[in-house]
């Protein structure tokens, strides 16, 4: 139960950062491109999307904590499929469409 929370508060931490257009060098793949090839990149609007997405990850992870707290057990399975329906959006909403070049 404190290790879902301290996953909350991480998720939340790192959701403030990138919200801030800050951070960047946490996302990864982000930080091994070559730098020529980084400043193709709007570094802000890819990290307030990713802070957008840390927030919603935050959520899904908080319906794991209510589903423990109050032993709901179909309330995990809502925040998983919650979860794992984000990080596919995220995968092909940032690697398709060149949404995130200059």
């Amino acid at each position: 139960m404190i290790i879902t929370l301290l996953l909350i508060g991480l998720f939340i931490g790192l959701g403030i950062v990138f919200i801030n257009g800050k951070g960047s060098f946490l996302i990864a793949g982000f930080n091994t491109i070559a730098p020529e090839e980084n400043e193709t990149y709007d570094t802000i609007a890819l990290c307030k999307f990713m802070g957008k997405m840390m927030f919603a990850l935050s959520f899904s992870i908080f319906l794991w904590f209510i589903s423990e707290a109050y032993d709901i057990n179909w309330l995990f399975y809502v925040g998983l499929v919650l979860f794992l329906v984000i990080v596919a959006y995220m995968l092909i909403y940032t690697n398709t469409g060149n949404r995130f070049k200059k």
